[in-house]
């Protein structure tokens, strides 16, 4: 199983918070499935065809589940419906539905209580016709506190929300909607594939240094932005997006 992280840098000088954006992948021992049914236990990757294609797969949904305080930025998930649908062949459509969960009282989650948690709390599973996404949202940080958000199976992520909370949306930082949609777009990049990771490219541009990365620095699948400071990036900038390399590489495998 890979596991893919976005990560910040934990430096705040006079209020403003200095963001090191990168990602990358972990070698992890198979996880127990907790429930989880096999169409929805596999490697990061292992469903990028069947997301990005209409076969068999006609319609996407995508389950978000949250811990009280920590709900979606509506904005976010609006930019990553629009991400989606740029890039997928989903005849009858993609859906993204939200849900309150409780409070799991913790401050800190391990990889291992990421995957407890969808399996108590995951209610949407992959069918016949229509392939789920489960994306959770939790109140604490990750064991490694720089890290935003991880990919950790086919269909499952987890935004570590008080984190972004934490580093976004005041006075000098980058706004809450554009960290959130980076983290979620990026993220769901490791899901269609990208780079090497399901989708294989049709132009090498894996970065050697960062496997499943790109190599281009201005792409959203670069494991770094082009500055340490991802705050000041995004402030007055777009979202990241995906180069031509990296959209190549989800055509040839039935995106659009």
């Amino acid at each position: 199983m890979m596991i893919g992280h976005i990560r910040i840098s934990g430096l705040m000088i006079c209020c403003i918070g200095f963001l090191l954006f990168s990602c990358h992948k972990q070698d992890q021992s198979p996880a127990s499935s907790g429930g989880i049914p096999s169409a929805n236990n596999q490697a990061v990757g292992a469903s990028a065809h069947d997301l990005l294609s209409d076969t068999p797969y006609h319609a996407l949904l995508v389950e978000v589940a949250y811990m009280p305080g920590y709900q979606p930025d509506a904005q976010a998930l609006q930019q990553l419906q629009n991400f989606l649908q740029t890039y997928l062949h989903k005849s009858s459509g993609i859906q993204i539905t939200t849900h309150q969960i409780p409070d799991a009282g913790q401050t800190t989650y391990s990889l291992q209580d990421v995957m407890q948690l969808e399996s108590h709390y995951r209610t949407q599973f992959t069918t016949s016709n229509q392939i789920a996404v489960f994306i959770l949202y939790v109140n604490g940080q990750y064991t490694d506190a720089q890290v935003l958000g991880i990919t950790y199976r086919n269909t499952s992520m987890c935004i570590f929300a008080r984190t972004i909370h934490d580093n976004s949306g005041g006075i000098g930082q980058a706004s809450r909607t554009s960290v959130e949609t980076t983290v979620l777009e990026h993220e769901f990049g490791h899901m269609l594939g990208l780079v090497n990771l399901g989708s294989s490219m049709q132009t090498p541009h894996e970065d050697a240094s960062h496997p499943h990365h790109c190599n281009n620095t201005h792409c959203l699948m670069y494991y770094q932005t082009e500055t340490s400071d991802l705050f000041g990036f995004l402030i007055g900038s777009p979202v990241p997006t995906l180069d031509s390399n990296c959209v190549h590489d989800l055509e040839a495998n039935g995106g659009k």
